[in-house]
């Protein structure tokens, strides 16, 4: 397994690559970590799922899901990976977009053993995670440096791959786009998130607004930032 792949420069939205990679039709998801539920609503709306779970730890944003109510085939519910409150073999697909970091560390294993338990033997689990590359990356480690996290996350997945509850089926490595109109935006999606406490000195605060104006221009800013899908699966 390789946490990154340097040379690759193909540039896909994420959920287009999953429609077309997975075996959505009919089948029963475990969302893990929705956050605002705006891939569980583009998935719910292809119309190719039974049912989606939509698992959020952040009580604040798992209240505002809540509040969804043109989602009839979604259910939103509180809880971390590290404890999904489904039974054993209930779902065909799992997906983790950009979350297995945010586990702690100590219940990264934990995670990654209660997504092959509520897997169907055969079942998939698509877990993306952000490559620790890229301007984005330049900017957002001034004052949330994630490399120790990001690589623990790939730690645990190898271990889950070793140890032999997952396999895995294939890695993705591609290019996600973000664009911000100005500051005033980056500061709203990145600085203040309800996941995060982000305390940033004024100092500091200045230090990442002129880190993030170098790539400003009249469109505003838009970064390419590297990703990778590991595509698991439940022995059969």
């Amino acid at each position: 397994m390789r946490i990154a792949d340097p040379a690759q420069t193909r540039l896909v939205n994420e959920v287009k690559l999953l429609l077309e990679s997975l075996p959505l039709d009919g089948a029963r998801v475990l969302e893990l970590g929705c956050g605002k539920a705006e891939k569980t609503r583009l998935l719910a709306e292809s119309g190719r799922v039974r049912e989606i779970v939509a698992l959020e730890v952040d009580a604040r944003q798992h209240a505002k899901n809540l509040e969804i109510g043109d989602l009839p085939q979604v259910r939103f519910a509180s809880g971390g990976a590290e404890a999904i409150p489904l039974p054993d073999a209930s779902v065909d697909l799992v997906l983790m977009f950009k979350s297995l970091h945010h586990v702690p560390l100590a219940l990264m294993d934990r995670a990654l053993g209660e997504i092959a338990r509520v897997l169907k033997p055969g079942g998939l689990a698509w877990i993306s995670e952000p490559v620790y590359a890229g301007d984005l990356n330049e900017v957002f480690k001034l004052f949330h440096d994630e490399k120790i996290v990001r690589e623990a996350a790939f730690a645990a997945l190898c271990r889950a791959v070793e140890q032999g509850p997952l396999q895995l089926r294939e890695q993705l490595f591609f290019n996600t786009r973000s664009h911000f109109a100005d500051f005033a935006q980056f500061d709203q999606r990145m600085i203040q998130v309800t996941h995060s406490d982000h305390r940033l000195s004024p100092e500091l605060y200045a230090q990442v607004k002129a880190r993030f104006e170098q790539h400003l221009g009249p469109e505003g800013a838009t970064f390419f930032n590297p990703q990778r899908v590991d595509l698991l699966s439940k022995p059969a």
